[in-house]
């Protein structure tokens, strides 16, 4: 039997935190099992991504009850802030980096480009979520191409939704922080205020509570405060129902490395009208006939995001058309024992 140690953020499980890491990092260590790797579990303690004493400690002392020559899948959200622990650490354990998010974006300051740098650098493979993840690393870093692998998320299938004649039922699911962007789609509902729909908000209201009650007094002062709900995180069962319910999923984020509500919506039939950010194109994709499953607008830009959805609401043959794609995108989605498998492949390499 192959073994992997995979060291993960403490909480990975916590319903009151969900997250699209979380769920893949507990969805990749159920599909190794699934294929008989020992998975042994270190769940770390600390303020991650922005470590402080007392988590570099509990790093360091799960990686040494680790024995010499084993491979180790770490979840960036730990891996990327950690050389000084992990570079160190490279010289006995076969280290694989899983890169959720890079940190060497432009709005971070060279350090943590530098950090991210030398873990990725040191270890024997990185993987990434995305296509576009692992282009975004391979122009940030000087890695050999061949050890910065993509495993996509997964899916499971799901129930098709019934939707609604005239698609005002709009379902956000991410949590509520400027990076998910729920500003953006605050002033794009507002320019759409004169047609009928409601807009659901599922996600996290404890990331960044000044910005969610800020949100809540301007969709008071827009008179929106009963159409646009802010429910906070959903447990599965839930959530499903909240799926079940929409007629299109809408994702303004500043950011994706991959979008994995965006799949999920696509598992169930629904279209997208998202930003075009990071791996979101990429999620996205086509129907079988080349027509994309929903509307992809500029990030940041409010008003294009207003006409989307005013294009949307207003078009009954857009509507059908885009259903259609989504309909034929969802038999193309990856699969989580995909996913287990493509990483699978990583580690046996890296064992070697």
């Amino acid at each position: 039997m192959t073994a992997v140690h995979v060291v993960v953020p403490d909480g990975i499980d916590d319903p009151a935190r969900p997250s699209g890491g979380n769920i893949y990092d507990r969805r990749v260590c159920g599909g190794l099992r699934a294929l008989g790797w020992s998975v042994h579990e270190h769940a770390v303690p600390g303020s991650w991504p922005r470590p402080d004493a007392a988590s570099f400690a509990a790093l360091s002392c799960a990686l040494d009850r680790i024995p010499d020559d084993a491979v180790v899948l770490l979840d960036g959200l730990i891996a990327s802030t950690a050389p000084d622990v992990l570079v160190s650490q490279s010289r006995r354990l076969r280290l694989v980096v899983l890169v959720h998010m890079p940190l060497g974006h432009p709005s971070l300051d060279d350090d943590a480009r530098r950090r991210e740098g030398a873990v990725v650098s040191a270890a024997s493979a990185v993987i990434t979520t995305s296509t576009w993840t692992r282009r975004r690393l391979l122009e940030l870093y000087p890695l050999p191409a061949g050890r910065v692998h993509v495993a996509q998320p997964g899916v499971d299938t799901a129930d098709l939704a019934s939707g609604t004649e005239a698609g005002g039922s709009l379902l956000c699911v991410a949590a509520v922080t400027p990076e998910k962007g729920h500003d953006v789609l605050l002033d794009a509902l507002e320019t759409v205020s004169d047609l009928s729909w409601h807009c659901v908000c599922v996600g996290r209201l404890d990331r960044d509570p000044a910005f969610v009650e800020r949100l809540r007094r301007r969709s008071l002062d827009a008179g929106l405060d009963g159409r646009m709900h802010l429910l906070g995180p959903q447990a599965r069962a839930e959530l499903d129902r909240s799926y079940a319910a929409a007629d299109l999923v809408v994702l303004a984020s500043r950011a994706e490395t991959y979008g994995m509500v965006v799949t999920e919506a696509l598992a169930r039939g629904l279209p997208v009208v998202a930003a075009e950010v990071g791996g979101v194109t990429e999620a996205l994709g086509y129907g079988a006939d080349g027509i994309r499953p929903g509307l992809l607008v500029p990030p940041d830009d409010p008003a294009a995001l207003g006409v989307a959805l005013r294009t949307w609401l207003s078009e009954a043959e857009l509507r059908a058309r885009l259903r259609r794609a989504a309909c034929e995108r969802r038999e193309s989605l990856f699969r989580w024992s995909t996913t287990g498998s493509v990483i699978a492949s990583v580690l046996a390499e890296a064992s070697h």
